[in-house]
């Protein structure tokens, strides 16, 4: 008798923590070193617990960078172009364009009236 591969589901498996993909991770981890300067600053007023929760609040916020994808919202124009791509790729590249000074230049065709 053969053996045969039985297909298991893989997709998920380079989760860490579960929740967490690796890029997420990164980007959570990024937000608390943002975060954690305002920390400092609200712990030396003896706010402590301001400068946690805005932590855990940039973390929030690389988690949602890191992990969910843009909606393609009909009404909105910007979303038509860039819905379901990574909100980080979006970020990206708007961030790559502003910093190389480039210019986008659009040439339209004026139909002539017909009197």
């Amino acid at each position: 008798m053969g053996t045969y591969n039985i297909p298991r589901n893989v997709k998920g498996e380079g989760r860490i923590l579960f929740i967490f993909s690796t890029k997420s991770l990164l980007y959570s981890g990024a937000g608390l070193l943002v975060g954690l300067p305002f920390y400092f600053i609200f712990s030396i007023v003896e706010m402590n617990i301001v400068g946690m929760v805005l932590m855990a609040i940039l973390a929030l916020v690389g988690f949602i960078i890191g992990t969910f994808k843009m909606p393609e919202i009909g009404s909105i124009k910007f979303t038509k172009t860039v819905g379901g791509e990574n909100i980080d790729d979006i970020i990206k590249r708007a961030i790559k364009f502003k910093k190389r000074g480039n210019k986008l230049y659009l040439y339209t065709k004026e139909e002539e009236k017909n009197g």
